[in-house]
């Protein structure tokens, strides 16, 4: 039991992580706290079996289609909504929180509910860690967080667009008289969360069913990691799925599966009263603001 545990809590970290990067992501470059994340992480599934069951392309040209397509629809999300209400916190909230609830209650109108809307596994079959047994789509979902996160590494501190996007995030006016066009990179960074949404979605949801309530669910979670580990910390964000991934693996292990929702709610919470910048937060406490 205590081995099944520390193996699954590895990979429910690492989905975690995954389901955080994107929200994360965008929040560091632009400011802006996405809440139609969880939305954007359903779209991309629903679009993946759409593509699939529908249209019956090959399921490779399905997942290039759906991340492009999310992020597509990050960047529509930006210029359509964002960028009316950019600079104003709640506003921003209120809106992509609402317009979140309106993709997915719009899949529930169309009768998007059911047990048939599933994407398939990469590769079927488990390989054994000791006595316990684990199936390849989770040492996948493990293996492509670790390779997301070198990725995400290596692209902002060499690559031009990589630069841009950490230049904005340390210093917009500076940025701005280099000739960065802020919004320019702000639509880019929803477009880059958007797809990072949609890796995570394509890795993760053929554990289960495609579902709306999933949404709300993965957007907790997502703010559970980034407000735990501190918004706009790549390594806080690490570091806080590592800590609720465990935390809901052994809640479920030892007490019940359906409270594992209940560690990152409890989470949040505890972080706001004891750091609400979190763990590895840049932002001032509020007794240095006063």
């Amino acid at each position: 039991m205590f081995l099944g545990s520390l193996v699954y809590g590895f990979v429910n970290s690492a989905m975690l992580a995954l389901v955080a990067m994107g929200f994360n992501l965008t929040f560091g470059i632009s400011g802006v706290a996405n809440f139609a994340y969880g939305a954007v992480y359903i779209f991309s599934g629903f679009f993946a079996w759409i593509l699939l069951n529908s249209l019956g392309l090959p399921y490779i040209l399905c997942i290039v289609g759906s991340i492009l397509g999310s992020g597509a629809l990050g960047i529509l999300m930006y210029y359509t909504v964002i960028l009316r209400v950019k600079g104003i916190a709640l506003s921003e909230v209120m809106a992509t929180f609402g317009l979140g609830l309106a993709i997915m209650e719009l899949f529930r109108y169309f009768n998007f509910v059911g047990f048939r809307y599933t994407l398939p596994t990469f590769f079927d079959g488990s390989v054994a860690i000791g006595e316990v047994f684990i199936d390849y789509q989770r040492l996948i979902i493990a293996l492509i967080a670790v390779g997301l996160t070198a990725f995400l590494y290596l692209f902002t501190r060499y690559t031009k667009m990589g630069l841009a996007f950490r230049a904005i995030a340390q210093d917009e006016r500076t940025a701005l008289t280099f000739g960065i066009e802020s919004d320019r990179i702000g639509a880019l960074s929803m477009a880059f969360g958007s797809a990072l949404a949609a890796i995570a979605a394509i890795v993760i949801l053929p554990l289960g069913t495609i579902a709306v309530e999933g949404g709300y669910e993965v957007l907790i979670n997502a703010l559970a990691v980034c407000i735990v580990g501190g918004l706009g910390s790549t390594v806080g964000i690490l570091v806080a799925s590592v800590v609720i991934g465990y935390a809901q693996t052994f809640t479920a292990n030892y007490l019940e599966p359906h409270w594992m929702i209940l560690v990152s709610l409890i989470a949040i919470a505890v972080i706001l009263t004891i750091k609400p910048s979190g763990l590895f937060g840049k932002q001032k406490e509020l007794e240095e603001r006063v």
